[in-house]
């Protein structure tokens, strides 16, 4: 895991602070462990982990004025000191428009402001200390400083209703570390704290601007181009790729990369049926100059892009989409290879991993995942992320009808008839529509408090029931049918006040602001993803979950992106601009399906030893749930009864997260013999038996 972390003292000596670590209050000196120190007193930043030298630049106009970005940054030096200049006057939005995926942080004296980005996959978190402020891109560290509790709100809120901010508002699974909002910044002055938005945000009141469609698409693929532009470009050098473990009869480069476990250098992307990731390879293929290093398996490929199909043989039914794969890997600058997985790779059949910053739902899937990736190149492309930024959330219907645009649901809402088979379809939707148009932020919180306290779940079925299901400002998780009265009625009582609050409400369209949930919920397990499925050396690039990139799609018109197929002629026609034009006969079909399947196979496969994994679970004795009827649950989800899968991947993942947390040795800071205790400091509960090292 890679984090960046830093401080900013109080000014008047709260705490000591200088370049080899840091004096609390008790005396105790601490710094991070294996930290790359990027620039010292009074406010000190380190990077930590195996960052790449290209990943990781500073930038000074003097000694009190600089900026650092770590990560995948497209700006050049002189565009960093310019930025620089500019934040001196203390504009914000500058700092998050260049390509790539990167954190910026910017000292101005004593001023240091460090950007979240829009979508939630780089978040900044920040927790009191020492009379200032520790800041980090990663909590878990953060925890360790202040030897934090467990947040067992924060775990309730996160089952209960994890795609509601209010239920979750800035709080992490530790207590007293606080998380900044998506397109917010961090900003201490002398150690105090100010969380700033940097993004407009349209109004509630005014009608959202029509944007021309063709300008706006073709906004999204110069976004994506130049996203794109910024890995292929980057300096590709990987910290220990080029050691050679020495000579070893009949291994070239590659195989000796692949004999210790570390990608083959170079530019690979995932290709499959799906539009977004088959995309971005031919975008990346596409593009002027080298995508990928010699692969050294002996077959005259060359220099070409490594193209990565996963074909699940345990699931089936996917041969239209390798046959799709196959004739665009018929490129001459891609070179295709199929990786096969059985049940050894189904969801839940691996549950070993490292420790991720916070759960996740992506914690079952994580071997799977990694046996794809370790197919990939050292630079991976992934389309995660399309789905969220491009397609439309079902209640953006209603942003449609506040705006007086009617004629725009018809499509929509015929393809949903014609999927039912109801001519009663048009009705009900255009009725739930028309309700979350006219109701109020504040009553969508109550009633959905209202329901976690009656435990009200039951939802309609399908893709119309789906449909109108989301048509509300919130909804319950799909875990919250098996939390115990008590946990459920801690998050009503926290929504009832947020609703109470005087000036509550986000200032949106109810559709907008549930994309925008929805997609920073979405980013932040594909954070945990990449944390739990990382492989030695390896980068995973989501282009979709750029700045650049969302804040182009977030400028499509809701007309266009509520049709049906919306995302797939969106990106034929990227890639036509691009010059790409001969697509294979259903190319953009969805293929999430095989997913679904490869779950429920998956969890039937491993039916005995997750009903185990819940026999004395650590959420029980948090006082989460009730082990009995999780077990009764799993059994008959095995047992093929329409339960909701993502709900027992909610508790699943996160009964795995406590387990790994309490069993992990060591912290990440090093200093007084304190910190070099055997079990990690404060993850103790309040409820029930469940206490660190127990």
């Amino acid at each position: 895991m890679r984090w960046l972390v830093g401080w900013s003292s109080a000014a008047a000596g709260a705490a000591t602070i200088g370049s080899a670590g840091a004096t609390g209050y008790d005396g105790e000196t601490v710094h991070p462990v294996g930290s790359q120190l990027l620039w010292g007193d009074p406010d000190p930043l380190w990077a930590v982990g195996d960052w790449r030298p290209d990943e990781v630049r500073v930038v000074r106009a003097d000694a009190q004025n600089r900026i650092a970005v770590l990560g995948t940054c497209g700006a050049s030096d002189e565009e960093l000191r310019l930025g620089l200049f500019t934040a001196r006057g203390g504009a914000l939005r500058h700092l998050t428009a260049w390509s790539g995926s990167y954190t910026a942080v910017v000292q101005v004296g004593r001023r240091i402001t460090v950007c979240g980005d829009l979508a939630g996959a780089r978040p900044v978190f920040h927790t009191p200390w020492a009379g200032g402020t520790a800041y980090a891109t990663a909590a878990l560290p953060l925890a360790d400083l202040i030897e934090a509790n467990l947040d067992f709100g924060h775990l309730a809120a996160l089952l209960a209703a994890p795609d509601v901010p209010a239920a979750l508002h800035d709080s992490t699974p530790y207590d007293g570390v606080r998380r900044v909002p998506p397109g917010h910044a961090l900003i201490l002055r002398n150690g105090a704290r100010e969380i700033a938005g940097y993004e407009p945000v349209a109004s509630l009141a005014v009608a959202a601007p029509t944007a021309d469609p063709d300008r706006a698409v073709d906004a999204v693929r110069d976004a994506l181009v130049e996203a794109v532009r910024a890995r292929l470009s980057a300096p590709r050098h990987v910290p220990g790729t080029d050691i050679d473990p020495g000579p070893v009869p009949g291994m070239g480069p590659a195989e000796r990369r692949a004999a210790r476990g570390m990608p083959v250098a170079g530019i690979g992307a995932d290709l499959s049926g799906g539009p977004a990731s088959g995309t971005l390879a031919l975008l990346a293929a596409g593009l002027p100059g080298m995508p990928g290093m010699p692969l050294g398996h002996g077959t005259g490929a060359g220099e070409r892009l490594l193209a990565v199909t996963f074909n699940d043989l345990a699931v089936g039914g996917r041969e239209a989409e390798l046959e799709r794969a196959g004739a665009l890997a018929a490129n001459p600058r891609l070179h295709h290879v199929v990786v096969t997985g059985a049940e050894e790779v189904l969801p839940y059949a691996d549950l070993d991993g490292p420790l991720t910053d916070e759960p996740g739902p992506s914690l079952i899937s994580a071997a799977r995942h990694r046996a794809r990736l370790a197919s990939g190149s050292a630079d991976h492309f992934t389309g995660y992320g399309a789905r969220q930024v491009l397609d439309a959330h079902p209640a953006r219907l209603a942003d449609l009808l506040m705006d007086r645009k009617r004629r725009h649901l018809v499509r929509p809402v015929a393809a949903l008839a014609k999927a039912d088979g109801s001519v009663m379809v048009p009705a009900r939707v255009y009725g739930a529509a028309r309700r979350l148009a006219r109701t109020p932020y504040r009553a969508g919180l109550e009633v959905l408090a209202e329901r976690l306290l009656r435990r009200r779940f039951d939802e309609p079925g399908g893709a119309v029931g789906a449909s109108l299901a989301a048509l509300t400002w919130a909804r319950p998780g799909p875990a919250a049918r098996w939390l115990t009265g008590e946990a459920l009625a801690e998050v009503s009582v926290l929504l009832q006040g947020s609703a109470n609050r005087s000036g509550v409400g986000p200032g949106q369209r109810p559709g907008d602001y549930r994309a925008r949930a929805a997609l920073a919920r979405y980013a932040a397990d594909i954070r945990i993803l990449e944390q739990a499925a990382e492989i030695r050396s390896q980068r995973l690039h989501a282009p979709f979950l750029d700045n650049q990139v969302v804040r182009a799609c977030r400028a499509l018109p809701e007309a266009l992106r509520v049709q049906p197929g919306a995302r797939a002629a969106i990106l034929r026609t990227v890639l036509e601009g691009a010059g790409i034009t001969d697509l294979p006969p259903g190319w953009g079909a969805p293929s999430h399906a095989s997913s679904a399947v490869a779950t429920r196979t998956g969890l039937r496969v491993a039916a005995d030893s997750l009903v185990s994994l819940f026999t004395t679970p650590l959420l029980a004795e948090a006082g989460l749930i009730e082990a009995r009827v999780v077990r009764k649950a799993l059994r008959g989800a095995a047992a093929g009864e329409p339960l909701p899968l993502d709900g027992l991947a909610d508790l699943v993942s996160l009964e795995l997260w406590l387990r790994r947390l309490l069993a992990r040795r060591g912290t990440c800071w090093t200093g007084t013999p304190a910190r070099a205790r055997a079990v990690p400091a404060g993850i103790t509960p309040r409820r029930g038996a469940l206490a660190s090292g127990a």
